[in-house]
């Protein structure tokens, strides 16, 4: 392979958790990837950063093996990729990376510091991301040299197993910035989606309302945490995991989901409104796949085969959890 055809360099600005999990995705994809520490340490101390951040990956590596992900022969070469610097090292390495992710602790003048630092050291075209779970992107980007190279790469951990990559840009960012990143990380096997500067992103959003919710019903006494943990497992993830939660909406109706919050709210309190859109969609008569419209428009598809396609995803569920049975199965070979 020659040097144009190499995959391209990626780097992450800090050592730890998110750090870790990036470098060990790209560098199973093929990449090599450079992880630079940004405090000061002496040599001593870098380096037992250096086999502390290499002896998780390689653990993270043996657990994949032994659940028959891929052959352990190739723990080798994924590690060799991997290399764990320090700030010279690193600015010299930020010179050949063509992405670069932050992943330093969340206080923002820490980040600032290493966006900065950073900004002096890449290439004009390279891209630089934030994976920041709590600060916007339009924040952070006065803090980098070439903003149009900016947006944030928030990570779901950990960050080498989850697929989803949420892609957050903010005005300035190039257009062509935001369509490299989301093909490289479709290339290493991410799924990677596209959402506005907006506090929680989209899935810490949702689960936000989800834990907060399964706390409170362990604090009022409706269930036990077990009993909620196999209702999330065998009710409510199984079926998200089959179709996404506004294709749920529609399939089942948006007027279910619209008679639902009003007596939900009735009985437990504004938490569960519905917003404005769930109610001028009912006045429109968009309920969903019923009425041929609804959050997705499904004018001109088979509604037939589209129902039997989503019956196969969530029996592939099924057969996934060892939960299909063949018929007559209750009953005993003595009957």
């Amino acid at each position: 392979m020659t040097p144009e055809q190499s995959p391209a360099v990626i780097a992450t600005l800090g050592a730890g958790r998110m750090g870790r999990g990036i470098a060990h995705a790209f560098a199973y994809a093929g990449h090599d990837v450079w992880m630079i520490d940004l405090k000061d340490r002496d040599d001593t101390a870098l380096e037992g950063l250096r086999t502390e951040a290499l002896a998780e990956i390689d653990a993270s590596l043996a657990a994949l093996v032994e659940l028959g992900l891929f052959d352990a022969a190739h723990c080798p070469a994924i590690l060799a990729r991997i290399h764990v610097v320090g700030r010279i090292e690193g600015a010299q390495a930020l010179e050949r990376a063509a992405i670069v992710f932050e992943g330093v602790p969340e206080i923002l003048e820490v980040k600032r510091e290493a966006l900065l630092w950073a900004s002096e050291h890449l290439q004009p075209d390279a891209i630089l991301a934030s994976t920041t779970s709590t600060f916007l992107v339009d924040t952070l980007a006065a803090m980098v040299r070439h903003p149009a190279r900016f947006l944030n790469a928030h990570w779901l951990n950990p960050a080498y197993v989850i697929p989803l990559v949420e892609l957050s840009a903010h005005a300035a960012t190039a257009p062509e910035c935001i369509a490299t990143l989301r093909a490289m990380l479709e290339r290493i096997g991410k799924v990677p989606v596209l959402c506005s500067a907006a506090p929680g992103y989209i899935v810490p959003r949702l689960q936000s309302l989800i834990m907060n919710e399964a706390a409170r019903m362990i604090e009022e006494g409706v269930a036990s945490a077990q009993d909620i943990d196999r209702a999330t497992r065998y009710g409510l993830g199984f079926r998200y995991a089959a179709m996404g939660v506004v294709e749920f909406i529609d399939y089942g109706g948006n007027d279910i989901l619209y008679y639902a919050s009003r007596y939900l709210e009735s009985e437990l309190g504004p938490r569960y409104a519905a917003p404005d859109i769930v109610r001028r969609y009912m006045e429109e008569g968009r309920i969903g796949l019923r009425s041929g419209s609804g959050f997705y428009d499904y004018s001109g598809i088979d509604q037939a085969a589209y129902r039997k396609d989503a019956l196969a995803r969530i029996l592939a569920m099924l057969k996934h959890q060892g939960l299909a049975r063949p018929p007559g199965s209750a009953l005993s070979k003595e009957e």
